[in-house]
Order: structure tokens, then sequence, then C-alpha cells
């Protein structure tokens, strides 16, 4: 099967996020695929969750769970110039990927890695740093840098899983940047006190996933399409981003399901290709 073409890829898509970055107004947001979502805002670049490696392919070729690609990968990671922050919501490789940070590192000296606190050591034997290195965080808690204000938000994927402190393994970030807030969920299900959580940052942006859960599948479920149209209706978002489709033939989910239940619901939504950035003003 044919992969799924970007919209724009490697140096086009480095040069969209160059055009803009002096922009004063606003902000802008490209998806990177799966659940990797660029932010810029006033010069300043934060990645949420990156996968752009063929990892998952690779480990899972020869078993009963192949992890074959759908679509094409929209830019290697050592092309990726100017990024401060990236983020790492949980330890699945999708979202906590050797091979797709430790070239963004090495492109870029100064990124700051935000991660759950609870994951901390597995986090850095995975990526071979200092354990003192990366920034954590905890549901309920806040962390300022570099004019980025991130705020905890517990995930439950499946359930909302806490180590021997009471940390969560799983978490999701409402992120506030000058008069924005953005909300990227990591992975998560629907469990009692979500809209209550995230409804009072009367959020801007809501990064949603929509490929549902399928025990069949054999691996940790997520929103489905009208769970993630009526999540982001009932939190007041003012625009929900649907993400987490179209990477793996076994885990995935059609967009227009959720653009028929963003309209059912009258949720205010944008379906991106990849590679493809809005700008949000």
């Amino acid at each position: 099967m044919a992969l799924i073409q970007a919209f724009q890829k490697d140096e086009a898509l480095l040069a969209d996020i160059r055009k803009s970055q002096s922009n004063p107004s606003g902000f802008r947001t490209w998806w990177l695929g799966q659940s990797g979502f660029l932010i810029q805002w006033q010069g300043k670049h934060l990645l949420f969750d990156p996968y752009l490696s063929d990892s998952l392919s690779i480990k899972y070729a020869q078993t009963d769970k192949p992890h074959v690609r759908m679509s094409e990968r929209v830019i290697a990671p050592e092309l990726l110039e100017g990024i401060d922050i990236v983020t790492s919501s949980h330890n699945h490789t999708d979202h906590l990927d050797a091979e797709t940070l430790l070239p963004l590192f090495s492109r870029n000296p100064s990124i700051q890695l935000v991660i759950p606190e609870a994951n901390r050591a597995f986090v850095c034997q995975r990526l071979g740093c200092s354990t003192a290195w990366p920034k954590g965080i905890n549901d309920g808690e806040s962390l300022e840098i570099k004019n980025f204000t991130l705020h905890g938000i517990p995930a439950a994927h499946n359930t909302v899983e806490r180590d021997d402190q009471g940390r969560c393994k799983f978490m999701g970030f409402v992120v506030e940047f000058g008069p924005y807030r953005v909300y990227h969920s990591g992975d998560t299900l629907w469990f009692d006190g979500l809209p209550e959580l995230l409804s009072p940052y009367q959020v801007d942006v809501a990064y949603l996933p929509i490929n549902g859960n399928k025990p069949e599948r054999r691996v940790a479920g997520n929103l489905n399409a009208e769970e993630a149209a009526r999540l982001g209706k009932q939190i007041g978002a003012k625009l929900v981003v649907p993400h987490h489709y179209h990477l793996f033939e076994f885990n995935t989910a059609e967009p227009s399901e959720f653009e028929h239940f963003a309209r059912l619901y009258h949720t205010p939504y944008k379906v991106l290709q990849l590679g493809e950035g809005i700008d949000i003003e």
C-alpha cells in the first residue's frame, strides 16, 4: 500500500516554519504525525511528543503485532532547529523515542525535556542522559520554561496509573504562553473529572487522540472520535485538532468520523494534513 503523502515535509516544512518565526501576532502549530505537534510563538518553539523514526516498525516487524507504517515521515529529527522545549507524556515509544530525541538533542543543545516525574529513571535509562537533566512534573503542578508555563494533567492510558509515591505515569499538559492556552492530552481515555479539570483553563486549542480503545489491538487505548469531539465541546475549546491516527495500520481511525461528531456537537475543529500548519490569532 502506498504511504499517505505529507502536505509538506523536510526542507519545505522547515521553510514554512522559518518564514513565520518573526511574526509577533498569534501563534502557529504544525502536525508532525501521530501525537507530535510543534508550536511556534514569538520565535520560540515547543514540541509535543514527537515520533520521527521507524523504530517501532523495525522492532515489531517479525512479530504477531507488526507496526506497518501508513504515512511517510514528515521530517528527520536532526533537521529540526530552534526547539526550546520537547515533551514526553509517557514512556511508550511513540511518545519517548530515542531515535527521535537523541538527534533532536544534538541539533538543539539548549533544549529542555519535560517528562512526568514518575518516569525519570526510565526516561534517563532509555536516553542515556543524566538523571538530573529532564524537567519533571506531576499532575496539579506547574513548570515555567522560557515563558511557557506547563501544567500537569493526569491521563488514563488505560487507567490513571501512579507510582508508589502517587505520581502520574501518564500525563497531558496544558501550556500557557502569552494570552494563549493549549491542551495536549498525551494518550488518554475519558475518566471521571477530566472535563472539570480542563474547563477552567479556557483552552484555545485541544490536541486530542481519536484512535479509540479496542482490546483486540493489544495496546492501551485512547479517546475515540465521538469522545474527542464531545470532550472538546464540554471544555469549551475554541479549536480541537485530532491526532493519533494514520501512523500504524493496526491502531488507527479515520478523521472523517471525528469530523462527523464535531459537526454534530458543534465543536470547532481542524483536521490537519501531515506537515500542515495553521495560524491561531
